[in-house]
């Protein structure tokens, strides 16, 4: 069976990129090795799916090439994508941070796109596990360039797009698929990690993650000269929430994180004030003003242990000068982050100098594409990667 396009994964970037190049009267055929299409949009935001954000810039993207981005992002824009839902009538809702996030389901944006695809003439196959792909010797530009192999089916395409996306969370279809086709047809490949992930401890902090288990707060937390304010969640493995998550894409094993648990305050200067205010009181008391009791008592374990029971006025300056710096420099290092088990996205992957930034295409291979996470871009927590995946789509779907 013959078609012009073939594109390999049925997600985010998969379908947009399908009916993109449909609607240019391409024939395309989609295959998708699961069960279901786009199950990583149906679980992503909650269930509510962060597809976009109002603010996109290129420096909210993570590559060996920070310019790679810039002609996708262009090209298609959050406001396309958001003219896009409201002409479908998608009822959503802004968060912090100008994340958008559907009101009712991410079903709806599922069902945009299954529509877009049907209404252009998009043939979707699921249960599809393509075995072998190979390029047809002397094809001519219109002619079948690449051969496929699916089960006892085969099928050639002028266009091949791989839309495979990453090794996260394989239970919903995650896979290496991606990066074993660019490295066949001589592609390089930036090293991978989990990104967008939380993080594991296996030292003291290991047990103080575990009781403080399901608190929250905001923090600023920085690595690497990257500082991200944002809340933070105690885990029964360690440490989560959007300020740990954003900070992993910036974090490689061995690295320090610096949390800042009082991030409005210089915490020296407020500590010497409150030991004026309130003499008699205990630094636990007054620190109970700002932070909860339970992470006020791990803070004290750690920090002021030998002071727990002595009043302010009782405390050196420079000792509650060391505990403000610590309150808003404390430093943990993680053992490892929970992996690709969790991990929201996949860190590296295709290597962007192989590609045009232009049409996703592999320069030393006609026809071939690639797009989404599986390529060398990963995007801030907050919509950024749904964007990359309809903005590569859409590029590859122009040209494919």
């Amino acid at each position: 069976m013959h078609y012009d396009v073939i594109i390999l994964g049925a997600g985010a970037s998969g379908l947009f990129c399908a009916f993109t190049a449909a609607q240019r009267g391409r024939r395309v055929l989609v295959l998708e090795r699961a069960n279901k299409v786009g199950k990583k949009i149906l679980m992503s935001g909650g269930g509510r799916c962060n597809f976009t954000n109002y603010s996109i810039e290129p420096n909210n993207f993570i590559s060996s090439n920070c310019h790679f981005c810039k002609a996708s992002l262009k090209r298609y824009s959050q406001w396309d994508f958001l003219s896009l839902v409201e002409r479908y009538d998608i009822a959503f809702e802004e968060r912090q941070y100008g994340q958008l996030f559907c009101l009712n389901s991410a079903r709806d944006i599922l069902n945009m796109l299954l529509t877009e695809c049907e209404n252009a003439g998009v043939d979707i196959r699921t249960n599809c596990q393509v075995s072998d792909v190979k390029a047809v010797e002397g094809a001519e530009d219109e002619g079948a360039r690449f051969k496929l192999s699916a089960g006892k089916q085969s099928f050639t395409c002028q266009s091949l797009v791989v839309a495979t996306g990453g090794l996260s969370i394989p239970t919903l279809g995650g896979s290496g698929d991606g990066y074993l086709l660019a490295e066949q047809f001589g592609l390089t490949l930036k090293p991978r990690q989990a990104g967008l992930v939380p993080f594991m401890f296996s030292d003291a902090m290991k047990g103080v993650c575990e009781r403080l288990s399901g608190l929250a707060l905001p923090v600023a937390v920085s690595c690497n000269e990257q500082q991200f304010h944002a809340d933070m969640l105690f885990t029964h493995r360690g440490m989560s929430g959007p300020a740990m998550l954003q900070i992993s894409n910036y974090w490689n094993p061995g690295d320090a994180l610096t949390i800042d648990f009082l991030p409005d305050d210089d915490a020296v200067e407020w500590l010497l004030q409150e030991k004026q205010r309130s003499p008699k009181s205990l630094l636990r008391s007054v620190l109970g003003q700002r932070l909860s009791k339970s992470l006020t008592l791990e803070l004290q374990n750690l920090l002021w242990t030998e002071r727990g029971q002595t009043v302010m006025a009782e405390i050196s300056d420079r000792d509650l000068r060391r505990v403000g710096e610590s309150l808003n420099a404390f430093e943990v290092k993680p053992s490892a982050t929970e992996g690709y088990r969790t991990a929201e996205v996949t860190r590296g992957g295709v290597d962007t100098d192989g590609l045009s930034s232009k049409t996703l295409e592999a320069k030393t291979q006609p026809g071939l594409y690639f797009i989404g996470e599986v390529v060398d871009v990963t995007g801030w927590l907050g919509g950024f990667n749904f964007q990359w995946a309809w903005s590569s789509g859409y590029s590859a779907g122009l040209h494919a």
